[in-house]
Parts: C-alpha cells; structure tokens; sequence
C-alpha cells in the first residue's frame, strides 16, 4: 500500500500518465509517473467530478489514454450576493479530521471566492493492526476573481495544497501519531490560472492558461542527521534533515479554443494546446534527470445535428519534444475519432464511438536509472522506447425517466507498444531492479448500474454500480488491473428551517477476489467495506 493520502485516478485499468487530471480549467503536472506520488489536491471548494472515459487525446491531447478526470472548482455566488459555508469531517478509523470553511461574494461585475482546509490523519486500522507510516497532514488554500461584461468573461483562481505523508513500509509500534515518521514526503503544490471567454456576434474565443509549481522532496532514514541509529517520533519531528529526493516541476500549459458560427448542422471548434515544462534536481539522489519538455497541438472538432443521430468527429496532430543533457527526443503522432448518438425511444439513448489515442513514453520510463524510495525498487528506464497508440470502440446504453436511470457500457482498448514495468531478477542497492517495457496488449470490460430516487420520495436515492477489465499482453494478464467491483449506496436527503442540506447514507463497497495478475504480482482476495456517514451544511 501507498497509504491513505496518496490516491490516483484509474480509469478502465488505466492510471498515472494515461489519465490526464485537469483542475481550474488547466491540466495538472505532478510528477504523476510515481506509483507514490498522489493529485496534490484537496477536495475542499469542489463544485463537481466529472469522469471522461476512453480516448481522449482529441480534446486533451497525449497522456489522456485512458480518459481525464475534470475536477470543477466552486463556483462564485449569485449576483448581488454573499455566502459563508464550512464543514467538519471525522473518521473513526483513522481518528482523522478534515475541516475547511470558506467565503464568496459576487456583485454585478466583479466577484471573489476563498476557501482554506485542513486535514489530519492517524495510520488506518485495519482488523488486527494499524498501518505503520499510513499517516499524513495537509492544508490548502483555494483563492477566486472573476470579472463579467457583456462581451468577455475571466477569472483567476489559485491554489496551495501543502502535505506530508508517511511512507510505509514494515509494521511498527502501533500508535495514532499523526505526525509521519521516516520516510516520508513533503509536497507543495501550486496551481495558477486564468480562464477567459471572449464573445463575438456568432461565434466565441475561449482562452485557458495556467502555472502550476509541484515541490516534491522525499526523506528517507539514511539522511538523518546525527550519530544514533535509533530515534523516536518526537527526535524525528524537531530534527532538520535534507531531503534525499528533491524535485521543482514547473509547468506553464494553454489551451485556445474558437468556436466557430454555425453553420447549417455543423458546429465546429478549433484550437491549439500546449505546454512547456523544466524539471529540476536539488537532492542528492536523482530518479529522473534535469529536462525540458514542449508540447504543441493543434484539433478540429465538429458536431453534426441530424434529424435522428448527432455525430462528432475530429483530427488532432500533436508533437512533444523532450531534451536532457544526454537525450534528445522527439514524439509525434495524428489521431481521429467517430461518434454518434441516437435515441431508440424517449427514454433510451445508444452512443457509439471509435476513437485513437496516444501517449508519449515520459521521463521516468526513458531515463530513469536509480533507487526509488517510495517504491522500494531500483528502477531503470529505456530511451528507446516507442509512443503508445491506441484505437478504442465504446458501446453505451442509457435509460432515462422520472424514477430511474440505468447505463450500460462496454468497451474494447488495443494498445500498441504498451509500456509497463517489471523485474529482471536481480539486486542493485539491495533492492529488486525493474526495468521499463512495452509490448502490444488490449483491455476491455464495461460498466452498469442505476440511480433510484422515486417520486414524491425525492429524498431517497439508491445508487448501484459494476466495473470490470481485464489487460492482457502476449497472451499473459498486464500488470496493475484493479479488481472487479460493486457499489451499492443508500442516501437520504433532509433539509429544515435551519438546515439548508442534511443528508445521510450507508454503503457496501465490494471489491472481488483478483486472480488475474502478472507472473510477478500477487493475488488478492476479495473483501467488502461498509461506511455511513451523516452530514449537514
């Protein structure tokens, strides 16, 4: 385990560089190559998550080959209207708080939000024991401007989250500490933005830029300053000790976008989107070397409006450029996508969708030549390696009305050159060498569920979901495929006259056995959680 503070989106079996994370409208850099390096991000003053599956490099361009998580920040209040809101969260098995409080204020133009949390957590208990390290702190601090007229539109917004988790790594004296013992992470992340719409008689100019500044320093047992082997907790806390592992990712991303004037059935945008990015080296062991990375890409999207099918289409061609002192590479690649949707019935829709995608190899893969901490493996990267290229077909079934919704999807995922990691078998620094790889595979599966909320029982909501995937490569199960599971909550909504939103629920989260692994992976059983929880604004 990586700890509870530490959590990646995983989108149909894919996670880290193949799920691109865009937060205020910008995309999210973090180092995200780590199987121990977490979003940064609180969920503190997010208006909504939005899940975007399959091939997404049309719109979002390479690393979303998987899809792309859109997290909505808050949204500014009303007109002419002010509001201050807060929460408090406790979690028993962690004996962890989460509180934040926040406060918005919108006039007829002009309009700002500010919202600060904190959160604090003990090692997660399992049945017999508690986790050794599993324990970390956070704070963030959200800011909000935006400016309206009848022409233009923009707004600034900025974020700090800064934590420290522990790494865990053997079992240890049991203890609901929630300061982190080594080793363990500091990470500051910074994310700047602005997002501006121009509009124009038919026809509007939507410009979104953003800075995002991720310090990330690991510490490990061998830094610490002193001659005793052995310290306790409170020796670790009060000692200055230098990071073994320090990282400044600096990253400067746009997105522009023109909505062109209808024209007949067509309604087409295009665009440019890019990044340019300096990671840079400050500790005194490296994972990945000094470099500059440059992306650039340029799209067209059209939507078509029929009488009975709405059709999407699209070309994108994208170039990344990647230079360190010994390596020079350039990446490049075209792709398409196909959709339509249709309505069998007033309440039964069919979407359809064959799309390409792909993903540059990252830095980790082509350089990487050294010990990882918070992997414990010595990981050795290839500067030969190929851009991953997919092609996905999605099938999705949706019935909609009053009482219900129910959905069905399925999908197939061919990936060429899919790039993974595995041990060789031996030992450098007494730990197990891995080496980066890629080979041909495919993965598919599907989802199903429903949402109940009977009427006049508008309170009462019942929501049920199913995931499954499967990866396969050269005729073996891929690495890294999360399990089959199956969701089921019950939530009730109440509100009174000084209640403005009361709810309540309870959930059983079952994850099945997962016996389909890689030949080094181990299997896992199957095991089911219940929570409730009770809340109120």
């Amino acid at each position: 385990t990586t700890g509870q503070g530490i959590g990646k989106p995983v989108i149909r079996g894919l996670s880290s560089n193949r799920v691109l994370v865009y937060t205020q409208g910008v995309r999210l850099e973090n180092q995200q190559f780590g199987d121990e390096h977490g979003l940064g991000l609180s969920d503190d003053g997010v208006e909504s998550v939005e899940v975007i599956k399959g091939p997404a490099s049309l719109l979002y361009g390479s690393d979303a080959l998987g899809g792309v998580l859109y997290i909505n920040p808050e949204r500014f209040a009303n007109a002419n209207e002010s509001s201050a809101s807060g929460s408090f969260n406790y979690y028993t098995n962690t004996q962890g708080i989460n509180t934040d409080l926040g406060y918005k204020s919108s006039g007829d133009k002009f309009k700002f939000l500010f919202r600060g949390g904190l959160e604090s957590y003990s090692d997660y208990n399992t049945k017999d024991y508690r986790v050794t390290n599993t324990r970390f702190r956070s704070q963030d601090f959200k800011a909000g401007l935006g400016y309206q007229s009848t022409n233009f539109k923009t707004e600034f917004r900025y974020n700090i989250n800064a934590s420290k988790l522990g790494i865990p790594e053997e079992l240890g004296e049991q203890s609901t500490d929630k300061t982190p013992l080594l080793p363990y992470q500091e990470l500051a992340n910074h994310v700047l933005s602005s997002k501006s719409t121009l509009f124009f008689d038919n026809s509007s100019l939507d410009v979104n830029l953003g800075y995002i500044y991720n310090d990330r320093k690991e510490f490990e047992e061998e830094h610490d300053h002193g001659d005793e082997e052995d310290h306790d907790e409170e020796e670790h806390e009060h000692e200055i000790l230098d990071p073994a592992l320090h990282m400044k990712l600096k990253t400067f991303n746009y997105d522009v976008k023109y909505n062109l004037p209808t024209m007949g059935k067509f309604e087409t945008i295009v665009g440019v989107q890019g990044m340019f990015q300096e990671n840079s080296n400050y500790g005194e062991e490296q994972l990945i070397p000094d470099a500059n990375v440059t992306d650039f890409g340029a799209l067209a999207v059209s939507h078509i409006h029929f009488d009975k099918v709405d059709v999407q289409l699209g070309l994108r061609y994208d170039i990344r450029m990647l230079e360190t002192d010994e390596l020079d590479k350039n990446f490049n690649s075209f792709n398409a996508a196909l959709g339509a949707k249709t309505n069998l019935t007033n309440n039964l829709s069919l979407r359809v969708n064959l799309a390409s995608g792909f993903r540059a190899p990252n830095l980790a893969e082509l350089t990487s030549y050294g010990s990882h901490e918070g992997t414990g493996r010595f990981e050795i990267g290839d500067p030969n390696l190929d851009n991953e290229q997919n092609i996905q077909l999605d099938l999705a079934l949706e019935y909609t009305s009053k009482h219900i919704e129910v959905f069905a999807n399925g999908f197939y995922n061919l990936v060429n050159n899919y790039i993974y990691i595995e041990p060789n078998g031996e030992l450098m620094n007494e730990d197990p060498v891995f080496l980066y790889v890629q080979n041909d595979a495919k993965l598919y599966g599907g989802e199903a569920g429903f949402h109940l909320h009977p009427h006049p029982l508008d309170w009462l909501h019942f929501e049920s979901s199913f995931e499954t995937v499967f990866g396969e490569q050269d005729g073996s199960d891929l690495p890294l495929i999360p399990a089959t599971n199956l969701n089921n909550t019950l939530r009730v909504e109440f509100a009174n006259n000084w209640l403005k939103k009361g709810y309540a629920f309870t959930k059983l989260s079952t994850t099945f056995k997962q016996d389909k692994v890689s030949y080094f992976e181990t299997s896992t059983d199957g095991y089911s959680l219940l929570s409730a929880g009770l809340g109120a604004t």
